[in-house]
């Protein structure tokens, strides 16, 4: 029997699927409408090759449900990323119109030639992180859109508006000051009060999510969270982007993947050039960043006095911030490992019981940069401490 590989282009109202063996030969086509059947129609049709893997385009995006009722259908999925497929498209020989067989069998060509594609697995606690911190980052997103047009309202009714990064309690209070001398006056007052209605909404639905996401770490036993500077929405969020942390085989390649290991330029008599990466998972080095900027705040913190030698050493502000990335790069890639070490010792494993150590030395069972989170906080940082300065970092400053 010959092996065969399915590929499947997804969309939202039908999936194509091409089939080809070993030598890139086709040897069926089929359409299927995007159904509750989608599944069943496409396991009936490749009945006739018993030994199949399929690949489907966007696994985790746009694919994702075809994908899982294929794996739950007892089929074997691999995961092909869209630029694998586009790349085939571009450097196939001849000409090859842009349609759905024709991305379909790019996508099978890929998935044959690529040592980059992943096996789909079935969906586990890992997607209830991934759909909440998802919302967190919609719902954030609304916010600042928000607070900006209650700004700009604000600016009208008094010069200046909010000096101050704007709540809801600072903006009802000017706007309870506030006597509208005429018509327009009193329009720009009752647009600011819709403004800040809308606020006050969004803060109350932000304060949900943040416990259910609570709630979802906890659930998920993930020892993240023991890090210092990483909350459940950053424990979110990165477990939910990593999934299978299995996938990088080192603490460097964790680090490529997010951004936090440099990128080496070297040419021709320029050796050992090194420069900073803009590659990677961005989201996810941003949540690193988010971590690292909480760190060098609390002087309590061993990141801090980490941050402080490189600053010793001669090293600019942000070259000592991106040394403290890798650091809490090279830490949640210890965590990670330890968590499915736990996971695949079964119900008597505990997270953080494992024996190897990461790439900056810190075993999994240590604290690593200081003493760890407490409990299952709701925000991003912790309390700042009422004798301490606020820190002049940016959260939203990447580097």
């Amino acid at each position: 029997m010959t092996a065969v590989m399915i590929g499947v282009d997804p969309h939202k109202g039908s999936h194509t699927a091409v089939a080809i063996d070993a030598a890139e030969v086709p040897l069926g086509e089929l359409t299927v409408r995007a159904s509750s059947r989608q599944a069943a129609r496409l396991v009936e049709w490749a009945a006739a090759w018993p030994e199949r893997t399929w690949a489907v385009e966007g696994a985790g995006g746009l694919g994702h449900l075809l994908a899982q009722q294929l794996v739950a259908a007892g089929e074997q999925v691999i995961d092909v990323q869209p630029k694998l497929g586009a790349r085939v498209r571009l450097l196939s020989s001849g000409t090859s119109n842009k349609n759905d067989p024709n991305d379909a069998r790019s996508v099978a060509v890929a998935a044959l030639r690529s040592p980059a594609c992943h096996q789909v697995r079935a969906d586990d606690h890992v997607v209830v992180l991934r759909v909440w911190s998802r919302r967190h980052r919609q719902l954030s997103s609304l916010r600042t859109q928000a607070a900006c047009r209650l700004h700009a309202v604000l600016c009208e009714i008094t010069p200046g508006g909010v000096a101050k990064n704007i709540t809801a309690n600072r903006a009802a209070a000017i706007l309870g000051a506030h006597q509208p001398a005429d018509a327009m006056a009193a329009a720009w007052h009752d647009v600011a009060e819709e403004h800040l209605a809308d606020l006050r909404r969004i803060d109350a639905m932000l304060a949900g999510i943040k416990k259910k996401l609570a709630a979802a770490v906890t659930a998920s036993g993930t020892s993240l969270t023991e890090v210092f500077g990483i909350g459940p929405v950053i424990a979110a969020t990165v477990t939910g982007d990593v999934a299978d942390v299995t996938r990088f085989p080192t603490a460097d390649k964790f680090a490529s993947y997010n951004g936090t290991a440099p990128i080496e330029v070297s040419s021709g008599n320029r050796k050992k050039v090194y420069r900073l990466s803009m590659r990677g998972n961005r989201r996810l080095n941003h949540m690193i960043h988010m971590a690292a900027v909480t760190q060098i705040a609390h002087k309590h913190s061993d990141g801090h006095a980490y941050y402080q030698r490189k600053i010793a050493e001669g090293k600019t502000p942000a070259e000592a911030r991106r040394a403290l990335k890798r650091k809490i790069s090279n830490a949640i890639y210890a965590r990670l490992q330890a968590d499915a070490r736990a996971r695949a010792a079964g119900p008597g494993g505990q997270p953080g019981n494992g024996t190897a150590s990461s790439a900056a030395g810190s075993h999994p069972e240590r604290q690593l940069f200081g003493q760890a989170t407490p409990g299952p906080g709701t925000t991003l940082r912790q309390p700042a401490r009422p004798s301490r300065k606020k820190s002049p970092a940016r959260l939203r400053r990447t580097a």
